[in-house]
């Protein structure tokens, strides 16, 4: 039933003027527009004069004024408000593709910053004083840390597979297993990339099984490269048989033709030892005979988004000539980024706990039972009457296409109210500031430790505290 319209409610509305000279809003105008904060107020105002209007408000005139103001408030943060801005990663998923993957160590961060407050010899020898390469700063560390004999770094690794195979068999064909004719993010496929590319693509094998007979029967004169694509984002099980990198390169060599291989999420350390599943390392791959590398510099590297070429020197200087180089090259934060993060692995001690990534994937589970425990006992604290909080066991995943069959243990702080169904608590914590990010399932808004830093526990408590709380009073 519609409630009765009292029009009288409209000549209770404050003026523009008056709630422009509230404190509060007096606050706004130092760090915002004058326009954006009067949008706001108008916008405020407009509200409730339609919900007057329509019979929605039929509330105490005395408290028009408050509400407006809070509403303005609302409308200014809402309009001036970051559309990309920080989130809490309480999913669990160590690189979260929709999350921007992986965070950047300490050290990558101050040299982004190093270089966008001041300017930088992005392309110029300081030594010489003539124009130099943005290369240059991060090739020679490449090289070294994968015994290639020379590198590149393009925008990501799509660019990096693209350029490689656009410079190598353009109008020739390229031969592939058909069960590592992968589907990346974004619904991009290899057989897609290489049609881009210029290539032919050749299909050898069957989907589970593919053997060095199969790729020695599909080389023709046209033949211009074997690729290797490792399927980092699903596994194949059962009756299975792939042919190796070491198995391509003697075929290659044979032939006089080269191997390329795409590793996807390429890295620089042993994660086997921590009971991670065994990829094949970058610095394998290179000692394996392959004559081009390309992986990813934001999965398993933890590094900034760059696609990373390293091989033989003849190849990688035949990229390099490419005019494709040029529309796919890194700009100057990536450079800075990589470097500081590829500087990390010399320290062979420290490089777990300095790099993010790796220290989420290697973390122990004693460790995020701590941090879990503190999230909890903070909540607890914060928190009035009728939310549930509790400590589960659970599973974190690598994520960003990488060791789809790894599975971290990990512990979970778990959430129930009555006042939000978890969906309900989903929306809002992902409307907060920052926004918050983590699981809905099994009836129970549940956080994971193991990708929430510690330096953010006593925020993460507050936000969640202040939504709860207030949904709490709301119910009530």
């Amino acid at each position: 039933m519609r409630s009765v319209i009292d029009k009288s409610l409209l000549r209770e509305l404050p003026k523009v003027d008056e709630i422009m000279k509230h404190h509060r809003i007096a606050r706004l105008l130092e760090i915002h527009p004058r326009p954006v904060v009067v949008d706001g107020v108008r916008g405020a105002l407009d509200f409730y004069r339609k919900a007057i209007l329509n019979g929605h408000y039929t509330g105490n005139p005395e408290e028009l004024n408050e509400l407006v103001l809070e509403k303005s408030l609302a409308l200014v943060a809402a309009e001036t408000r970051f559309n990309l801005r920080r989130v809490i990663n309480a999913t669990g998923v160590v690189l979260h593709t929709n999350l921007g993957r992986a965070l950047l160590s300490k050290s990558a961060r101050h040299a982004v910053d190093a270089v966008t407050s001041a300017y930088c010899n992005l392309e110029i020898n300081l030594d010489t004083g003539k124009r130099g390469s943005r290369y240059e700063p991060v090739e020679e560390l490449l090289t070294r840390l994968t015994g290639a004999e020379a590198a590149l770094v393009v925008n990501n690794n799509a660019s990096a597979v693209l350029l490689a195979l656009g410079t190598l068999a353009r109008g020739k064909e390229v031969i592939v297993s058909r069960g590592q004719l992968v589907e990346i993010g974004g619904s991009f496929r290899i057989p897609e990339v290489m049609e881009q590319s210029g290539a032919t693509l050749v299909e050898v094998g069957a989907t589970n099984k593919t053997h060095p007979a199969d790729y020695r029967k599909g080389i023709t004169e046209n033949t211009a490269l074997l690729l290797h694509v490792h399927t980092s984002n699903y596994r194949i099980v059962g009756f299975t048989r792939e042919t190796s990198v070491e198995e391509l390169v003697e075929i290659g060599r044979e032939s006089g033709i080269p191997v390329m291989s795409d590793l996807g999420s390429g890295f620089l350390v042993d994660l086997a030892r921590y009971g991670l599943p065994k990829e094949p390392s970058v610095q394998e791959t290179v000692a394996a005979g392959a004559d081009v590398v390309t992986f990813s510099g934001d999965k398993l590297l933890g590094g900034p988004q760059a696609g990373i070429i390293v091989g033989k020197r003849q190849y990688i200087e035949k990229m390099k000539k490419n005019p494709l180089t040029r529309a796919v090259r890194i700009n100057k934060f990536t450079v800075a980024a990589l470097e500081a993060t590829l500087r990390e692995y010399f320290d062979h001690d420290n490089v777990l706990n300095k790099i993010p990534t790796l220290r989420m994937l290697t973390e122990s589970t004693d460790v995020i039972l701590q941090r879990a425990g503190e999230l909890a006992a903070k909540l607890k604290s914060k928190l009035t009457a009728g939310v549930e909080v509790k400590i589960v066991q659970g599973s974190s995943q690598v994520g960003g296409g990488s060791m789809p069959t790894a599975e971290l243990p990990t512990y979970l702080v778990s959430c129930v109210t009555e006042s939000l169904s978890v969906d309900e608590l989903a929306i809002q914590l992902r409307g907060a500031e920052p926004a918050v990010v983590a699981r809905v399932q099994d009836g129970q808004y549940q956080l994971d430790l193991r990708t929430v830093q510690a330096e953010e526990v006593d925020l993460l408590a507050e936000v969640m505290a202040g939504v709860l709380n207030s949904a709490e009073v709301s119910r009530l």
